[in-house]
């Protein structure tokens, strides 16, 4: 008789229900002033300049040479820009602002410690969380007409019942940012509504399931944003100038990249750090390595371009993998 595990209850939560998330760990900053979009604009990859409030941006900051020094998403509140980021990014992110905003009317705010933040994934999410929602008022009522959009990143402020909340909308569901403080009860209303909570393990199936790559797993500071499949979602080639810029514009409009994220798959599961093999020549490595219940294992890797999707290429203790295009087919 077969029995369920945590992590296959939890990923069925995830990939058919509401999977609640806490992932406050994440850094977060703000900036205010009146050149805090002029400023930021000229820092990063996306068009901050271009957006009005309840809309977002994911983005990138790099270094002179187009290597990503991080990602972070960028969302204009309307009084400020609310930046979130992986937490190892954070300091640079930092660093950053606080480095190049001199002489600029710009504010740098700490939010790390002062704001939870909870993802809650799954098709279900607008379906639970929609009813609890009220714009502006702490009493609960019917789905708010201010609802965020199907934009990856608009947001709206209001009350998940009678708990301040800002909820933005996400590639697999809803975050929800509100004041630490308030985390016990923002979770008790999550839940009320109808989530359930879930572990990083399956949140992390489904991840690497949709190949978005995550900064300090995936990513590090010799990527450039084409070789992680990041030019659409994260590059805007119409804004101007930025750090980094000449090597991101001569890549795509002149180049290829020698290496691509892309997938894997596998009859076992590929250890993070595996190497990869094509003949004798090295085209990659492991990053990030999952067992989907639903495709089996699975993982990422940024891989060389001698190795395109449909290769079989060596992996350690005798394992093949064969590279796949991303996101990955799921029956």
């Amino acid at each position: 008789m077969s029995t369920t595990t945590s992590f296959e209850a939890d990923y069925a939560i995830a990939t058919e229900r509401a999977g609640l998330l806490d992932r406050s760990e994440r850094g977060k900053l703000a900036l205010s002033g009146a050149d805090a979009k002029a400023f930021l604009h000229g820092q990063v990859t996306q068009d901050i300049e271009g957006l009005t409030p309840g809309q977002g941006r994911y983005a990138a900051f790099l270094t002179q040479k187009g290597k990503m020094l991080g990602d972070l998403r960028v969302l204009d509140a309307g009084d400020e820009l609310l930046l979130d980021t992986e937490r190892v990014a954070l300091q640079a992110l930092f660093n950053m602002i606080r480095r190049y905003s001199l002489g600029h009317d710009v504010e740098l705010h700490k939010r790390t410690l002062e704001c939870g933040l909870f993802s809650i994934i799954g098709p279900l999410a607008d379906d639970l969380v929609a009813p609890a929602f009220t714009p502006g008022t702490p009493s609960p009522g019917t789905p708010s007409p201010n609802w965020p959009t199907d934009t990856e990143h608009d947001h709206v402020a209001g009350h998940l019942g009678r708990t301040p909340v800002r909820v933005i909308r996400t590639d697999l569901g809803l975050d929800l940012l509100f004041a630490a403080e308030d985390a016990a009860a923002m979770r008790a209303a999550a839940i009320e509504a109808g989530a359930t909570e879930i572990g990083e393990e399956a949140a992390d199936c489904v991840r690497i399931e949709h190949g978005r790559p995550r900064y300090g797993v995936d990513l590090d500071d010799s990527v450039i944003p084409q070789e992680a499949g990041l030019n659409e979602r994260a590059v805007s080639f119409t804004k101007g100038c930025y750090t980094g810029q000449e090597t991101v514009a001569r890549l795509f409009y002149k180049g290829k990249p020698n290496r691509e994220l892309r997938g894997l798959l596998s009859a076992e599961p590929l250890p993070v750090g595996t190497e990869l093999l094509l003949g004798e020549r090295l085209v990659g490595t492991v990053t990030s390595s999952a067992v989907s219940p639903r495709r089996g294992p699975v993982a990422l890797a940024l891989v060389r371009r001698e190795a395109p999707p449909g290769t079989t290429v060596a992996a350690a203790a005798g394992l093949e993998a064969v590279v796949s295009e991303l996101p990955f087919a799921l029956g």
